[in-house]
């Protein structure tokens, strides 16, 4: 289900995005686990940080750990290319195997409803305002932090927040 705009949403299981084919992808098919949401985009500075959330993906998605891609050309039209090449340009440059959404807005009237949601509830400072900005939803579909672009997915302060989250959420299955 995607949340209408004006509509009050309780966390992140209520939206739903589509894969880079084109398939259906509810968030709730995340739910339990951590998930990173990523703005992404090829042709842009920071188009490097694919590498390092490939790296934070292998290490920590055995644990209940996601990397969730969402491509969008809202930043310095940097993200020019349809689904297919984005697709291929991931894995060929990148070796990317983590999900890939189909390309959205993430600012703006048209932003994505998951955005316009995410905006909302942590605030104005947290939306993302270039490529790569990473909010982490937590196991429980609430976002627990946000990480602007510059900050690399491989960052100490990403590493230690994961693992904070990670330990919580394993602590709470037992």
């Amino acid at each position: 289900m995607t949340v209408n705009a004006g509509e009050q949403s309780k966390n992140a299981y209520d939206f739903s995005f589509k894969t880079i084919s084109g398939e259906p992808l509810p968030f709730s098919e995340f739910r339990g686990k951590l998930v990173m949401v990523v703005n992404t985009a090829s042709e842009c500075g920071f188009t490097g940080q694919y590498k390092n959330l490939q790296t934070v993906w292998s290490r920590y998605r055995d644990k209940g750990f996601v990397v969730l891609g969402v491509p969008s050309n809202d930043f310095g039209n940097q993200e020019p290319g349809e689904e297919a090449q984005i697709k291929s340009f991931c894995e060929v440059n990148f070796d990317v195997d983590f999900p890939l959404t189909s390309k959205v807005h993430v600012t703006g009237d048209d932003a994505h409803p998951f955005y316009r949601w995410a905006s909302d509830e942590m605030g104005l400072l947290a939306k993302p305002r270039w490529n790569f900005h990473k909010y982490l939803v937590g196991t429980n579909g609430q976002i627990v932090d946000w990480f602007s672009t510059p900050t690399s997915p491989t960052s100490e302060k990403i590493i230690k927040t994961i693992e904070e989250h990670l330990g919580k959420s394993s602590s709470n299955n037992r």
